[in-house]
């Protein structure tokens, strides 16, 4: 038993230090400039490896935002609740996103990404669609409130992406374009609860 596990913890450690070492080649050279050569030499592995674990840099870029975004909060995202009121549940799943967005390392790689698409469209709705995936758990909520009759939208998706921009005009876009610090816990509340009370105002 002790023979057959140790690959597996030596494959994780592996697959630890490839993506640390991207997350530095990212942030040093840019993401067209990095190349799973120099990920790999970073490493200290084979580029064989490499390509074990990710099948292409845009997968292994994926995984970086993915780990990022499980990092910034240990917990589960809340689900709908029928008896919970809607501003508690809310509140709870903008703090989560604002956990994510005052990493200061998410948003290094972010405008990465934002720069590496800018020269690629193509690549960058790939991105989008990728880091999108992550914002599904709030798009799910909005579903089954509007299922409970407790929010009025027929277009769920668009009601999230709404609210996604009310939070991300003050926690994302400066801090990524203008390079103004991550914000405060106070500011962050002040974030959270300015748009669930504009958002409930539309909706509930």
């Amino acid at each position: 038993m002790d023979a057959s596990a140790k690959p597996l913890r030596q494959t994780d450690r592996k697959r630890a230090a490839v993506i640390a070492a991207a997350i530095e080649e990212f942030l040093a050279a840019g993401f067209d400039a990095t190349s799973m050569d120099r990920i790999a030499a970073r490493a200290s592995v084979s580029k064989r490896t490499v390509y074990n674990h990710f099948p292409s840099k845009e997968a292994l870029f994926t995984a970086i935002l993915r780990q990022l975004w499980e990092s910034s909060d240990a917990g589960e995202a809340p689900v709908y609740s029928a008896r919970q009121p809607l501003r508690e549940q809310l509140l709870q799943l903008l703090s989560k996103k604002l956990n994510l967005l005052n990493d200061e390392a998410f948003l290094s790689l972010a405008r990465v990404a934002i720069a590496a698409g800018i020269h690629s469209p193509d690549r960058a709705r790939d991105m989008v669609a990728r880091m999108g995936e992550r914002e599904e758990d709030l798009t799910v909520w909005i579903r089954s409130a509007a299922a409970d009759g407790r929010l009025r939208t027929s277009d769920p998706t668009f009601a999230s992406q709404q609210l996604q921009g009310l939070v991300k005009a003050f926690a994302f876009w400066p801090q990524v374009t203008m390079g103004q610090p991550p914000l405060s816990k106070d500011e962050r509340r002040q974030v959270a609860e300015s748009a669930a009370d504009m958002f409930l105002a539309r909706y509930a």
